[in-house]
């Protein structure tokens, strides 16, 4: 339906794109006109309600439909709350990123989601609110304004598979609603989700196993692919693509230029499938394509297919008839980092030379590392031919970047580590996983050196390819793992927080300090970031190719445009190598600025050189310099290379001088703690003595003690004996008297009587006083 009422422009937008977009929505929803046109009313209201503002971007947009496609582009991935604690503090932080060279700004999850039942933001309540915690929808209407005015385009996620089980559908389909739960996957028994589960693979199978869960409220089971508590929403029906796709247009009217379509391939459930990348979703993408282009022209749908090159490709559609305009490289990220482990650039080489036969049209996000994890989804059956097995090279990939073999400094951690099928995912920062966190906790100045080369490598290679580069928050700096999610108790189970930690504004102020990790990696990175934006073999429109250096440790990438030629060679080894190449022009050495042979080129360990021919450098004299430019650039550097090496000797100096100084510090401290030592001891063996001496004189007291009472006991004794002895004798005398007398001899009595008159003597006194 088309009303002839409508605004000029938007009628010409849809009429150009109707006989199409008709057919499609016939196509899928069964040819439901009242759907349909309800569909184009809604794109109608939004193309009214957006403002003049944007509508200008719109024509802008217009005017260079491939702005996105340039070698200037340079983007970075964030979490908002990470990065500087809300959309305010985005915007605060903007100069700094315009010093970064960032002109696209992808803001991870900011949706109101439940904050223990969130995913990172991936199960969104409220398609139309900013969690409160980030700010609110004029916030970021007004970050996005900010950021156009300083040529800056925001990307934001779009979660299209599910919704919260918060969501208002979520919560009336359980409270018994037919008609939300037709918005969802709802079934009375477990026999339509035990077929299904019988051809769907499950996306987390140790943390959140199966594709079903059962709801009490409503007293059915619901389709639940990534969380029990993301409630997957029914694509067949019309209103939910309707709705969701007034969502998306809603966030768009709020200044996001970059739909990040999360898990698209996702959205589409037929029983008897595995429910991946079905035909249906192609088409919904195809439409949701149109229906920006009616709406917001210029604005771009980015695509996360995160699957198998064969998978991924197809969601860029036709040239003619194009579907999501970017998509995740995720193939070459993770062969980046086989390569990383295993030291050999076959696998990478074919992967590239499949990216380079693409159409220069398509173009892919190119990054290292995300805030999600590394899956292993290599080509498998190309390195079956060099004898190597999927399982046990994905243990010895993952046992390499968690820093478990000898050869490895990396420094990661496991997701979703499933023993059964000898499977796992690999996290970590990019500078720890490159051996940077290893070589700072050993304080190992040679390995911290090997690491940073490799982090800079990684880079140039990353900035070499054809697309967008990207940037993930912190690796600029070289940011480390976080292992503080460990001790919360809402991350604890997910290690990819590993490498979501805040963003560290103290190690970002060192950044002009060469003499620093992060002032090196810093500095690379951001001139790096200059020299791929001067120079125009680095555009998308360029001719690629690989060349071949005869060594399988050095992978070779050729480039062509506007008469410039580019070779650049990346030595992954760890130790020296030499890619034999044999190319006949003169060329410039970018980041140094020598000129040099492109013939048979040694490379240190963790190395790369990007060899520059311009066969016309008066053509571009005013847009890029010069060989003769490049001399006097190349002496310049060499001026201050020298200054700057005299800044590092004085500054080792200082730190010699300071160091032998804290030395001598601590070697009177040393002999002053020792004399103290020594004197504590003396005092403590006087102690001893005197409490030696006061023991054995209280000893030889008490022994003296101990006769004397000995000596009393035995006079007492030896009285009592005495006494008992004299008792002894006055009883017997007193017998003897008491004997009969009567017939006694009067001389007997006489003597007697004269015996008593007799006086005692004094000792007989004594005793019989006693």
């Amino acid at each position: 339906m088309i009303d002839p009422n409508w605004e000029p422009e938007f009628k010409e937008r849809l009429e150009k794109n109707y006989d199409e977009l008709k057919w499609l929505y016939a196509e899928i929803y069964n040819n439901n006109e009242q759907a349909f046109n309800y569909f184009c009313s809604m794109l109608h209201q939004y193309y009214q309600e957006r403002s003049p503002e944007l509508k200008e971007w719109d024509e802008a947009r217009e005017a260079v439909p491939d702005w996105y496609r340039g070698n200037d582009m340079v983007g970075e991935l964030m979490y908002t709350q990470c990065f500087n604690k809300n959309l305010k503090g985005v915007k605060e932080k903007l100069p700094y990123l315009k010093e970064c060279h960032i002109n696209y700004l992808h803001l991870m999850p900011l949706l109101q989601s439940p904050k223990d039942r969130s995913d990172g933001g991936y199960a969104v309540s409220d398609f139309r609110k900013v969690q409160p915690e980030l700010g609110t929808m004029e916030d970021l209407a007004d970050l996005a304004s900010e950021c156009h005015k300083n040529g800056m385009s925001v990307c934001l996620d779009f979660v299209m598979n599910h919704t919260s089980e918060d969501h208002e559908w979520a919560v009336r389909a359980r409270r018994g609603e037919k008609e939300y739960q037709d918005r969802y996957f709802f079934f009375d028994n477990w026999n339509i989700p035990d077929e299904f589960e019988k051809t769907v693979p499950q996306v987390f199978p140790t943390t959140a196993p199966g594709n079903f869960s059962w709801c009490e409220e409503a007293q059915k089971v619901v389709m639940t692919t990534f969380y029990p508590y993301q409630w997957d929403l029914n694509y067949a029906n019309p209103t939910v693509f309707n709705d969701m796709t007034a969502n998306m247009l809603f966030l768009c009217n709020h200044g996001v230029d970059i739909i990040r379509l999360d898990a698209v391939p996702y959205i589409w459930k037929t029983l008897g499938t595995n429910c991946r990348n079905l035909p249906q979703v192609h088409t919904l993408v195809r439409i949701m394509h149109i229906a920006a282009d009616i709406v917001c022209p210029g604005t771009l749908l980015l695509g996360e297919v995160v699957m198998e090159p064969s998978k991924v490709v197809p969601y860029f559609g036709t040239v003619e008839k194009p579907e999501c305009q970017m998509l995740y490289n995720v193939t070459t990220m993770c062969t980046t980092w086989h390569t990383v482990a295993t030291k050999d650039v076959r696998l990478l080489r074919h992967q590239m030379e499949s990216v380079f036969a693409l159409p220069k049209q398509y173009t892919f996000l190119n990054y290292l590392r995300c805030h999600d994890d590394i899956g292993w989804g290599l080509d498998f059956d190309f390195l079956r031919q060099f004898g190597i097995e999927e399982v046990s090279h994905k243990k010895f990939l993952n046992d390499y970047f968690k820093g478990a073999l000898w050869e490895s400094q990396s420094r990661g951690e496991l997701y979703n580590d499933d023993p059964r099928l000898g499977d796992a995912r690999m996290c970590g920062t990019t500078a720890s996983l490159c051996g940077i966190e290893a070589a700072v906790y050993e304080d190992n100045k040679w390995k911290l050196k090997m690491a940073v080369d490799l982090d800079i490598t990684l880079h140039a290679f990353l900035f070499t390819q054809s697309g967008i580069p990207v940037l993930y928050s912190g690796d600029e700096i070289g940011q480390l793992n976080d292992y503080t999610y460990h001790d919360d108790p809402v991350k604890w189970d997910d290690s990819r927080y590993l490498h979501r930690g805040n963003l560290n504004w103290e190690h970002v102020a060192m950044r002009n300090d060469l003499s620093t990790r992060q002032g090196q990696v810093y500095q690379a990175i951001k001139r790096l970031i200059e020299i791929r934006a001067s120079y125009d073999v680095f555009d998308s429109n360029a001719d690629t190719w690989i060349v071949e250096p005869w060594n399988d440790h050095i992978l070779g990438i050729g480039r062509y445009y506007n008469d410039q030629k580019l070779i650049a060679l990346f030595n992954f080894a760890d130790d020296e190598q030499t890619a034999w190449i044999n190319e006949e022009e003169d060329y410039v050495e970018l980041m140094t600025g020598r000129m040099m042979e492109a013939k048979a080129v040694n490379m240190p360990p963790h190395s790369f050189v990007w060899l520059l021919h311009d066969f016309n450098p008066k053509s571009i004299k005013e847009e890029a310099p010069d060989f003769e430019a490049i001399k006097k650039m190349e002496a310049q550097r060499a001026a201050d290379e020298a200054q700057e090496a005299k800044r590092v000797a004085e500054a080792a100096a200082k730190r010699a001088a300071e160091k032998e100084a804290a030395a001598a510090r601590a070697e009177a401290e040393a002999r002053e703690l020792e004399a103290q030592r020594k004197e504590k001891e003396a005092a403590i063996a006087k102690a001893k003595a005197e409490d030696a001496a006061k023991k054995k004189a209280e000893a030889e007291k008490a022994k003296k003690l101990e006769e004397e009472a000995k000596a009393r006991v035995e006079a007492e004794e030896k009285e009592k004996a005495a006494k008992l002895a004299a008792q002894a004798e006055v009883e017997k005398a007193k017998k003897e008297t008491a004997k009969p007398a009567a017939k006694a001899a009067p001389k007997a009595t006489a003597k007697k009587k004269t015996a008593a008159k007799k006086p005692r003597s004094s000792t007989t006194k004594r005793k019989a006083r006693k």
